[in-house]
């Protein structure tokens, strides 16, 4: 049983599909990241991703690096992710995944991290920059404590990459895009379309496109041929901006894009 691929099953029959949204834990500080993800929780996010802040964010873009270096600078530390997971799972009913280079998993040990996730009510985990044929110890690990895993698949993945990805998933697989893009649009869309497309011929029940959506309209537009539509810049700047409120507002505002692409539909 996944309670992530169960919740975005539940939202693509109450409304269009899912939202799913990211912020990093300890940013600006640990209490506010937790109070910001409950408010995300409480204006219509379905699905928390929660980023532990990494020194060599590589896949990550300017806002979001800019966020994990000053909660870094702060003093986060690897086990403030589990403390806020679990007072977030504390106060709202929501899948909390996790978002995190593969590194610290690794110096923190795979084990104990299964363990100390799922204690702490983790959903599971999503991993960048682990290939699921050089992730044993973590198949073995989320199996053995019930965790979903979501794997990433790129429009430059091979289709023997996509089926593996498919095959190993559970929750989701993370279809990678770059919408948002300015004057690159309707070339992304067509990448990200095709993308989920292939996914879906490999099997795929459920698929999720991230990265560069920033609007309702933009939801609406990837929930009209996918699961679920990832969004993370857009809520860690309106933090950064506006505080705990304004990523209260700006959750609301895209989650306006579920039900926008259900009556288009």
């Amino acid at each position: 049983m996944s309670r992530v691929a169960d919740t975005i099953a539940r939202r693509n029959t109450e409304a269009a599909g899912a939202l799913i949204g990211y912020l990093p834990a300890g940013f600006p500080d640990l209490r506010t990241s937790i109070d910001a993800a409950v408010a995300l929780a409480n204006n219509g996010v379905d699905v928390i991703e929660l980023g532990l802040p990494y020194s060599d964010p590589v896949m990550d873009g300017a806002v979001i690096q800019a966020a994990t270096q000053q909660a870094l600078g702060n003093g986060f530390r690897l086990r403030d992710g589990f403390t806020a997971v679990r007072e977030i799972t504390a106060q709202v009913e929501i899948p909390v995944l996790v978002m995190t280079y593969w590194n610290p998993v690794l110096q923190y040990g795979v084990d104990r991290f299964a363990d100390d996730l799922a204690a702490a009510g983790g959903a599971g985990l999503i991993t960048p920059d682990l290939i699921p044929d050089e992730g044993g110890a973590w198949l073995d690990a989320s199996d053995r404590v019930g965790l979903d895993r979501v794997f990433l698949a790129a429009p430059s993945s091979t289709d023997a990459r996509l089926r593996q990805a498919v095959e190993k998933s559970r929750g989701f697989v993370y279809a990678v895009s770059t919408m948002g893009i300015t004057g690159a649009r309707s070339d992304v869309d067509s990448a990200a379309r095709t993308l989920v497309g292939r996914l879906r011929d490999a099997g795929a029940t459920s698929t999720c496109v991230g990265l560069g959506i920033s609007s309702a309209a933009q939801v609406a537009e990837v929930l009209g041929y996918a699961d679920g539509a990832i969004v993370g810049s857009a809520l860690v700047k309106a933090l950064a901006d506006g505080g705990v409120e304004a990523a209260g507002r700006t959750a609301a505002d895209l989650a306006r894009g579920t039900a926008a692409a259900r009556t288009s539909r």
